[in-house]
């Protein structure tokens, strides 16, 4: 069953690297979501590498538009990047030291970040990015 689901709507920013790369971490969450209740800790592992390793993929890719452009709100912007990837690392290397599960209440704290971020912080990007070619 899926944790997020993404809609043009809620969460459209109308740069369209962005959208396609929102969407891909949105299955990338909801896989990791859909193999915690079997509790196998090489597919959770893999799945939360996979995730973790788009989200920085993705945040590069959206810091460079931003700095590319001079976006005026790029230092506010990776801070919050910034946070949560230290957040995420941390969660991550935990688990592979054995020292923490994932749970369902991980997952949430990722969606929940995600349903914040995007339509509160992301979507203000997109008229500054198309004003400057990028769609």
């Amino acid at each position: 069953m899926s944790l997020i689901t993404w809609t043009k709507e809620e969460f459209g920013t109308n740069v369209t690297v962005a959208d396609e790369q929102h969407k891909v971490l949105f299955g990338l969450l909801n896989d990791l979501h859909d193999a915690v209740p079997a509790g196998d800790r090489a597919a959770i592992g893999a799945k939360l590498v996979a995730l973790v390793n788009y989200v920085v993929e993705h945040f590069a890719e959206e810091e460079r538009l931003m700095t590319a452009t001079g976006y005026p709100d790029y230092a506010a912007h990776k801070a919050e990047h910034t946070k949560l990837l230290e957040t995420c690392s941390g969660v991550a290397a935990k688990f592979h030291k054995g020292e923490l599960d994932i749970t369902h209440d991980t997952t949430a704290f990722v969606k929940d970040w995600l349903v914040t971020h995007i339509p509160n912080v992301d979507k203000h990007y997109g008229p500054y990015l198309n004003s400057k070619g990028i769609s």
